[in-house]
């Protein structure tokens, strides 16, 4: 097979696929070597880049999916705006987060993490299939244990895992810190509360007057 006819294939099989095809599957699929699909889907790669048209070769997942390019998006988005999938919301991106780089993990760690009730959450990452269920852990109750699946890689444009950041990265996160002493406000509000214990205490002390006068006259008319 001429290297022509095989980049065409390449191209067809990549488009029609909606999902990324591993160097395994082109092969068996042209019955042509590793080797040569690897080149192949390289050289239709840097043509592709180097074209700057509207759809480019990428590797995602495992594999290699055709896609838009990025720069034609906002026309995309503007045909799609009707129908654009449904975003994450914030929930479901921690409880992702904390599953990526915490798999394979329990339903009940993720919740010692998170400090809520994530049923909801778990069961709406299942359904969209960014998570499955690697089995059971082995301790009492055997709870299902979870893990992100390579539809997770697609969706977020991951080749694997490995190109997760980094905890240390998270880490090395500016936070900005608590000032030494409190703005001056602070010291005016602290003046109006003594201002208020002092008005309270000498409430009390009239009070206190008060309750000694009218004993005395009780006494007095005994």
């Amino acid at each position: 097979m001429e290297d022509k006819e095989a980049k065409s294939i390449i191209e067809a099989v990549l488009f029609i696929a909606g999902e990324p095809l591993s160097i395994d599957t082109l092969r068996k699929l042209l019955e042509i070597d590793k080797v040569q699909i690897e080149r192949l889907i390289k050289e239709l790669i840097n043509e592709y880049t180097l074209r700057n048209c509207g759809l480019l070769i990428v590797e995602v997942a495992g594999g290699f999916q055709m896609v838009t390019n990025p720069a034609c998006a906002p026309w995309v988005k503007k045909l799609l705006s009707t129908s654009i999938p449904t975003r994450l919301s914030q929930p479901s991106l921690e409880t992702l987060a904390i599953i990526a780089y915490k798999q394979p993990i329990i339903k009940s760690e993720i919740e010692a993490i998170r400090g809520v009730n994530s049923d909801g959450v778990v069961k709406t990452l299942l359904e969209r299939r960014l998570i499955k269920i690697l089995g059971r852990k082995e301790v009492p109750g055997r709870p299902l244990m979870y893990g992100t699946t390579r539809e997770f890689l697609q969706y977020f444009g991951l080749k694997d895992l490995s190109e997760l950041p980094t905890l240390k990265e998270f880490e090395e996160v500016d936070i900005p810190e608590v000032p030494e002493t409190m703005p001056e406000k602070s010291e005016e509000v602290q003046e109006s509360a003594e201002e208020e214990t002092k008005e309270v205490r000498s409430q009390e002390e009239q009070e206190e007057i008060t309750v000694k006068s009218q004993k005395g006259q009780t006494q007095s008319v005994e």
